[in-house]
């Protein structure tokens, strides 16, 4: 198990299968074994639809997974990025950038990527490959903290990770670790997957990108594992959407991670229940709604429209909706923007439109 203190963490020696299991989290893993079963199933009856939605979860994937940790980058500027038909301009473009290349890597090769110390630390590498050299691909030099600033300012530690001197044999010995129980079979991979994000966030080997890399290896991992949901739903944003659950999931259950005393129940109910089980829902609905015709249109393009960025083009909703006539959206925005659900902020060839927040 490498050189870190082996009752720390959630991969020491019979951790994982001490760990309570309820009837709730059971069925929540059913069900999702239950919707991968469908995924070969829409694959082969609507490839055109799961293109589309496909291009529409890249962009979501890039800008909430930035988004989260405050980086952000104009519509239109976005768009450019995650094309890659333009160079980016700022420090928020560069890092942009390099999320994009990395899910690129990881959508067209995940069954080709060692999850081994190396490639982490390539991955992050990749992900600042934009910014000056040195500042990706390597471990912290320093001790961090998680922290939390309130509505008044005053911030408190909430977890104090590994320590950076102890990071490389943690890392070693997480991998180890998952590696061993991967092999042995025993674990249910979701939950086994879960406990790996949990740990490398609770390690938080770097001095910045943690989040997402750590949004970016469970992607690789459910991938390798067969839950393709992420390449057509974006978890990104579901974990944006429910970003209070998101962390405090991630408090319950690393409390007492250093002394090997902590529980994985919050944060397995919060990946399975919460992040994956919504995603596969989406998924099944998207398609359906859009293979099926089930609803009116109306509601097809309201539906795509609530999933894309703040703002958005007509083009951004028309690949959401293949099959719906550009004049039939065009009369819905219309209807949505007299209802007072999104409005034009920049009118012309280009129209920009906005969501109103909480309408959709």
């Amino acid at each position: 198990m490498g050189e870190g203190r082996p009752e720390e963490g959630s991969f020491g020696a019979g951790f994982i299968a001490r760990q309570p299991i309820s009837q709730r989290l059971l069925q929540t893993v059913r069900l999702i074994g239950e919707y991968k079963g469908k995924q070969a199933l829409f694959a082969g009856q609507s490839p055109q639809v799961l293109e589309t939605l496909r291009q529409v979860s890249v962009i979501q994937s890039i800008e909430s997974s930035n988004r989260i940790e405050g980086v952000t980058a104009a519509p239109n500027r976005l768009k450019e990025l995650v094309a890659d038909k333009t160079t980016p301009r700022d420090r928020s473009e560069q890092e942009i950038a390099g999320y994009r290349e990395v899910l690129k890597t990881i959508h067209q090769s995940a069954q080709d990527i060692p999850l081994k110390t190396r490639v982490v630390l390539q991955l992050h590498r990749d992900l600042y490959k934009f910014l000056p050299a040195g500042m990706g691909g390597r471990w912290k030099a320093s001790d961090n903290s998680i922290t939390e600033t309130d509505a008044v300012g005053h911030t408190r530690v909430r977890f104090k990770p590994v320590a950076a001197h102890r990071t490389p044999a943690a890392m070693d010995a997480l991998h180890e670790g998952f590696a061993h129980l991967r092999d042995e079979g025993e674990v249910e991979p979701i939950l086994l997957i879960a406990a790996y994000v949990l740990d490398f966030l609770c390690i938080h080997p770097f001095p910045d990108g943690n989040g997402r890399m750590a949004r970016l290896l469970a992607l690789l991992l459910l991938y390798q594992s067969g839950y393709e949901v992420g390449r057509y739903i974006s978890l990104e944003q579901i974990i944006e959407r429910t970003r209070e659950g998101y962390y405090e999931a991630l408090y319950k259950s690393s409390q007492g991670w250093h002394e090997g005393t902590h529980t994985l129940i919050p944060w397995w109910e919060y990946f399975t229940g919460v992040m994956l089980l919504t995603a596969y829902r989406d998924f099944e609905q998207r398609v359906g709604a859009i293979v099926r015709k089930r609803g009116a249109k109306g509601d097809i393009v309201k539906d795509v429209i609530a999933r894309l960025p703040m703002r958005f083009q007509l083009a951004d909703v028309e690949r959401g909706c293949p099959g719906v006539a550009r004049s039939t959206i065009q009369r819905i925005m219309v209807a949505l923007r007299d209802e007072g659900s999104i409005r034009c902020i920049k009118a012309g060839r280009d129209a920009l439109w906005e969501k109103t927040a909480g309408t959709l």
